[in-house]
């Protein structure tokens, strides 16, 4: 059993199946995207127990009975959109939007650790997410808006 977004899901699994896998194919939330499937890109991050993780090398069998959080599930129940991911909308930092769910994921977990001591410490927080569009100024921006939304 999998607990994705505080909905718990009955699978059967491979043992080999990744968590990216699991998430996409077998419970249908296609955010977490697989960019490089070898965990150098970071467009597959979510949280397991409140930890960032890549889901292409995560083995979903190792999440069973874990709480696991996607950007699916960032949104509030009335669909409000959770103050980071807002940020990226306001900062217009993506282009063509592979790599944002695995960027907005890391950066709630770089403000929820308390990474925030300097813009130098998000640059390196966030140095394993990877976009080959180039929109590195904006997401910075919007990674510190989206802190200071949710820090209040």
């Amino acid at each position: 059993m999998l607990i994705v977004n505080g909905q718990a899901h009955h699978l059967i699994l491979s043992m080999t199946t990744t968590l990216a896998d699991a998430l996409r194919e077998q419970v249908g939330l296609t955010g977490t995207k697989v960019g490089c499937n070898h965990g150098q890109c970071g467009a597959c991050t979510v949280h397991v127990e409140g930890r960032r993780v890549l889901a292409c090398l995560t083995l979903a069998a190792n999440c069973q009975g874990k709480e696991i959080n996607t950007i699916e599930g960032l949104s509030g129940d009335n669909g409000s959109l959770h103050p980071m991911q807002q940020a990226f909308i306001d900062q217009d930092a993506f282009q063509c939007g592979y790599c944002t769910p695995g960027q907005i994921m890391s950066a709630v977990a770089l403000v929820e650790e308390g990474r925030l001591d300097s813009v130098d410490q998000i640059r390196e927080y966030m140095s394993g997410n990877l976009c080959r569009c180039g929109a590195y100024p904006k997401i910075l921006a919007a990674v510190l808006q989206g802190a200071s939304a949710m820090k209040g």
